[in-house]
């Protein structure tokens, strides 16, 4: 499967040419660092790109203040990571172990330099990326899950960092290095902990407050107008905020949850064009998002818009937290969401037991026990085809008595012929067992009436298709479905236009769109000339 990860070592060995160099010597200043001084602070923003020309660089352990790899940065290396693009916090320190001089470009110059110069941002991009991929495979950073195996909030965290690609070191409960992290944060051995450094706490942790430490939150000034506000952050978004930076737009991407919406939840997607091994659609969605921040778009997460109203030329979203953001135009790109379904104690399981997304993340916890997957559709027939690699066995509960109409042919065709997977036509999930975590679940069979307890480990819903539309709060036709009407069918001037001039849905939201990742990319994509030309009439009248 198509990756984004190439050897660190070998990303190291691309230089800069001798022109980017000179580029960063007029847009920086010189730097010196003595042997022991730190060049990056783990939790401090990114503010300069660096450019080691003499000395050797190393990434520090943060628990124990030693070498933390043993290869080091040298010269015509730079220091830095993914998050640099944004200005988000680093996830490791780095410091001098020789004598150091470098070249330091602060952030805001050195964006500019890679916009103007897409050679140098290639190479930097790259080993950006490529150090990030590290990470994650190798579960190296600051931030340190303890007891995801036991606790639900912890395990909420790691699914919050692993779906946006944010590395962390998970320790389970009561391990060696989990009591020894747990004393030296004055903690209770046996207590559940998110831990970024050495000793930083972070009290009840929520996914908003690890984006907060972690740099992650939107900064914005009070008195700025976007361009574009971009509501949801899977392929349709993703897409519109890369045309809408490549266009020299000034936009913003909300997200409430991750960056890849209901696409970066498959493991694997396949009839993706230009991607003949597969893809994940986390991987796929997490190139667009590294591309929009190349371009300068922003992206608020998590965060949820929770009404808009307009104002004149402009329309002013109020976000969960009471931000508000303004812009002169809106595309609404929320997607749709998987129903809940209505059992006693669902809200209880969630999270242990009950998942919306099947990733390596949540199929870990049901590794060699038991799965159900509940869908008919494409996402639910990629999750059982994922879970049968680690689960003990899969069922896939189906209400129809047939795949036809609902998933590829390719697709159901390998979910019948793997013996690790059982399909269950005309049957529904009506009742969940368990303490803490859950255990075993009723399966009704549609047609006789019967009930089976079957024991799991896990179980991933993934039916229906419930569009977020609430927060437009009238300002947007919509069908009795609750998506969005565009084009000539409710007055829009182009066809991804709404009911209001300045307002364009896009993706699964919208009426009488393809259910299709490829169709929401070219959308997102496409609607961003209409965005322009109705900015650019705001403007310049």
């Amino acid at each position: 499967m198509e990756s984004l990860a190439r050897d660190l070592a070998e990303m190291q060995r691309i230089p800069l040419h001798d022109s980017h160099v000179e580029a960063l010597r007029r847009a920086g200043r010189v730097v010196r660092f003595a042997p022991g001084d730190l060049v990056v602070t783990a939790g401090a923003p990114q503010g300069d790109f660096v450019y080691l020309e003499e000395g050797e660089i190393e990434v520090v352990n943060a628990w124990t203040g030693a070498r933390h790899l043993p290869h080091t940065l040298g010269p015509t290396q730079f220091v830095g990571e993914i998050g640099f693009l944004t200005g988000a916090a680093a996830s490791m320190s780095l410091r001098a172990c020789a004598p150091c001089r470098a070249i330091a470009v602060p952030r805001v110059r050195m964006m500019e330099l890679m916009s103007k110069i897409p050679e140098m941002s290639d190479i930097v991009i790259t080993v950006f990326a490529a150090r990030r991929r590290r990470q994650i495979e190798q579960g190296d950073s600051s931030l340190k899950l303890i007891g995801a195996d036991v606790d639900k909030r912890v395990r909420e965290i790691a699914s919050f960092a692993a779906r946006n690609r944010i590395p962390y070191d998970e320790l389970p409960l009561g391990s060696a290095a989990a009591t020894a992290e747990a004393a030296a944060c004055a903690l209770g051995h046996d207590q559940p902990a998110v831990i970024f450094g050495r000793d930083r706490v972070i009290e009840d942790p929520t996914p908003r407050k690890l984006a907060q430490v972690l740099g992650l939150a939107l900064q914005i000034a009070e008195c700025e107008v976007l361009d574009v506000l971009i509501v949801g952050g899977g392929p349709a978004g993703v897409a519109a905020a890369v045309y809408a930076g490549a266009e020299g737009l000034s936009a913003v991407v909300v997200e409430d949850t991750a960056i890849g919406g209901q696409a970066g939840t498959s493991s694997r997607i396949e009839n993706y064009m230009g991607f003949p091994t597969g893809i994940s659609g986390g991987d796929l969605v997490w190139r667009g998002e590294v591309q929009a921040m190349k371009f300068g778009t922003r992206f608020a997460m998590p965060a949820r818009v929770e009404r808009i109203e307009r104002r004149g030329d402009e329309f002013c979203a109020t976000l969960d937290d009471g931000t508000e953001l303004c812009a002169r135009a809106v595309v609404v790109a929320t997607g749709v969401q998987y129903r809940r379904l209505p059992i006693d104690r669902l809200d209880a399981f969630e999270g242990a037991g009950i998942y919306y997304a099947a990733t390596d993340s949540e199929a870990r916890w049901c590794r060699d026990k038991p799965a159900v997957v509940i869908g008919g559709g494409n996402s639910a027939g990629q999750a059982a085809m994922f879970l049968s690699r680690s689960a003990s066995h899969v069922h896939v509960l189906i209400r129809g008595d047939s795949l036809a109409a609902s998933m590829s042919d390719y697709l159901s065709s390998r979910l019948e012929a793997d013996p690790a997977i059982t399909l269950h036509f005309g049957c529904e999930m009506t009742g969940l067992h368990g303490d803490d975590s859950l255990q075993a679940i009723d399966v009704r069979n549609r047609t006789d009436g019967t009930v089976t307890r079957l024991d799991v480990g896990g179980v991933f819903i993934m039916v229906g298709a419930a569009p977020n539309t609430g927060w437009l709060c009238g300002l947007a036709e919509l069908d009795a479905k609750g998506f969005v009407v565009t084009g000539q069918a409710t007055g829009g001037r182009s066809t991804f236009e709404t009911s209001t001039p300045g307002i364009f849905a896009v993706g699964d939201v919208r009426a009488g769109s393809v259910k299709r990742v490829a169709s929401g990319v070219g959308e997102g994509s496409v609607v961003i000339s209409d965005v322009w030309a109705h900015v650019d009439g705001i403007k310049h009248g």
